[in-house]
């Protein structure tokens, strides 16, 4: 396995068999997460919690964070930071068709508007504050888990593996529930409703990163297997503002 692949031994790039498949997988993720997700407030009887509400998007989002550490541990930061963007990129576009498809006017007999509205007709300052909450909360997540590995060079990998995972998800998590829920409703919610609701998001996206660690764990490692590829960022320019790799 490459213990460090900072630069090809080329001028040609490194070409890897599942980079893209991860990517897509990335993608995939996000956009579900905004254009399914949102739109509905679902509720659980839990045992000894009782009853729980929450928004249906925690069930897709904190997915996204386990990509982002895939990524970043397998292929380093700068091909993360493309992912990331390509996200980005992707929620952009989304959310500017979306506008336009909720704008075309109905045609006369399709009674569907408003129902389509609900669904897809997000006000700008939640489409604006998810888009700056991801973008900071995903750079973040993978610039902790890139310096906690670079720290971490030598000692027992399976277990720093874990806790940088962990440790990246709260810093990135905390992030983006920081970002998203003032930019969102300040003004709208209460401060103790804002802050219920950014302390249980938060809580719950590092409890789904927690119950998934060994799934990821087993992921990464036949990744860095097939790959043959551990990258270290020991000379990664880590700005968010570009798609150097």
């Amino acid at each position: 396995m490459s213990i460090n692949s900072e630069a090809p031994t080329s001028n040609q790039p490194r070409n890897y068999r599942y980079y893209e498949l991860v990517m897509v997988g990335f993608v995939a993720v996000y956009l579900c997460s905004n254009l399914i997700g949102p739109a509905k407030a679902a509720q659980l009887n839990l045992p000894i919690i009782g009853v729980f509400t929450f928004g249906a998007g925690v069930l897709f989002f904190p997915l996204s964070y386990v990509f982002g550490d895939i990524l970043t541990e397998v292929y380093g930061y700068a091909r993360a930071r493309k992912v990331i963007w390509a996200g980005f990129g992707a929620m952009a576009f989304a959310a500017i068709m979306a506008t336009v498809v909720v704008a075309l006017p109905p045609a006369p007999g399709w009674a569907n508007q408003a129902a389509y509205e609900t669904v897809f007709g997000q006000t700008p300052r939640i489409v604006a504050a998810s888009m700056i909450a991801y973008f900071c909360g995903e750079f973040v997540n993978s610039y902790v888990l890139a310096k906690m590995k670079l720290a971490a060079y030598g000692k027992a990998n399976g277990k720093q593996m874990s806790v940088r995972f962990v440790v990246s998800t709260i810093f990135g998590e905390g992030v983006d529930s920081l970002l998203f829920y003032p930019i969102a409703f300040y003004g709208i919610w209460g401060n103790d409703l804002l802050l219920k609701v950014m302390a249980a998001q938060w809580g719950l996206k590092v409890l789904v990163e927690i119950v998934m660690l060994p799934i990821t764990i087993k992921i990464v490692n036949a990744l860095k297997r097939a790959e043959q590829e551990d990258f270290y960022d020991r000379k990664t320019d880590f700005t968010p503002f570009s798609l150097k790799t």
